[in-house]
């Protein structure tokens, strides 16, 4: 069976990685920026000092800090219209997650017209997107650097799966001293959100030697790094090493694609506006539990890789030391243990499922789910 491996052009890692971008930017012969970010990174005077950097590069840019967290279809229209206006002819986007995919939206739209909306699903659009650099400054997420997109769509309270090998950066920027002032709680989530990769591109039945040799890695890297990481911010050879992870977890997914944890925490941040990495990290245990059945031999690989003793144990009690080193992980960083916690409610479960069960990141998921089985997954994760 063929496949194809998806990755941006140029990827910049590690210590001043973010001033090296910006010599590689001034090469593209590119004019005028539309600078995505969130609101706090514009107080925070981050946005301002990307725009400094460019200035030095002779490259004009503008701001726009309306990227929210779980970025909807108003927030894509806002940038868009704003980079018109301004006759922008690139676009940074300065974040995590969610800068990122909003950016993604917006430069979509910008050269195949339309709504955001209309590119849900799988490569749904027809010409590349306008050029995009990605500069991170979150451990987790790795849409620096994919070809998915995921934009709430308000009125339907449901987050839009977009994978669209024309959303791919044309230039990612993982520099960790950009990484130090994050909060321990975003520390966690996004750190999980991390392993979620890796681990459901690891059992998916997408898997190949390339994404399994990326998962495997990444798991290990989180596994050694993540609790040093949540637990002293400013030590920056634990930064860059869950930047490394968070890559290489997204080198896994962009390529293998996921399963059905993201189908089910993209659905509870939708309808609640919840963390997507805390969602990840509270249904993870248990999505693996509900795939451990065909997936068993995987997440004893997944155990080994986060330093587990699995030598002389059966796959089966090995996918269950794998389980259980996720626990304690989520237990030691600060994770909520359960969905009632986030405040979800169980009467909402059936539509959830529905829902769960019409995101494209589920087609992967190595073993096929019921409508039944997706609401005592949700269930079981209260």
């Amino acid at each position: 069976m063929s496949s194809t491996f998806f990755i941006p052009a140029v990827n910049m890692m590690g210590l001043g990685s973010l001033g090296e971008a910006m010599q590689a930017i001034a090469r593209y012969n590119l004019r005028k920026a539309l600078i995505v970010t969130d609101a706090g990174l514009a107080r925070a005077g981050v946005a301002e000092r990307v725009a400094g950097l460019l200035a030095e590069q002779r490259i004009d840019a503008v701001i726009f800090d309306g990227a929210q967290p779980n970025p909807t279809i108003g927030n894509v229209q806002k940038g868009l219209a704003l980079l018109r206006q301004s006759q922008c002819d690139f676009i940074i986007s300065l974040g995590g997650g969610s800068p990122h995919d909003c950016a993604k939206g917006i430069a979509l739209c910008a050269t195949n017209g339309g709504e955001i909306a209309d590119y849900e699903g799988v490569d749904r659009s027809s010409k590349p997107q306008l050029p995009l650099v990605a500069i991170n400054t979150t451990a987790g997420t790795a849409s620096e650097m994919t070809r998915f997109c995921i934009i709430t769509d308000e009125s339907r309270h449901v987050k839009m799966a977009i994978v669209d090998r024309n959303v791919t950066p044309l230039l990612s920027v993982n520099d960790p001293a950009l990484m130090a002032a994050m909060p321990k709680g975003l520390t966690a989530a996004t750190g999980m959100d991390a392993l979620t990769h890796a681990v459901e591109a690891y059992v998916s039945i997408a898997a190949t030697p390339i994404t399994d040799a990326c998962a495997l890695k990444a798991i290990e890297l989180i596994a050694r790094h993540l609790r040093q990481a949540v637990a002293q911010g400013d030590d920056l050879q634990a930064r860059e090493q869950m930047a490394y992870a968070q890559f290489l977890a997204g080198m896994a997914f962009n390529n293998a694609s996921l399963g059905y944890v993201h189908a089910m925490a993209h659905q509870l941040g939708g309808f609640y506006d919840l963390p997507h990495g805390v969602c990840n990290a509270v249904l993870l245990p248990h999505v693996e539990a509900f795939n451990a059945q065909v997936s068993a031999a995987r997440l004893r690989d997944v155990a080994k890789a986060m330093g587990e003793s699995v030598e002389g144990l059966s796959e089966a009690a090995g996918a269950e030391c794998a389980l259980a080193a996720i626990r304690r992980l989520s237990v030691d960083i600060g994770i909520p243990a359960g969905l009632a916690e986030l405040g979800a409610r169980r009467e909402d479960i059936p539509t959830l499922a529905a829902n769960a069960l019409k995101d494209a990141c589920g087609l992967t998921n190595p073993r096929p789910a019921s409508q039944a089985e997706i609401e005592a997954i949700f269930h079981a994760a209260f």
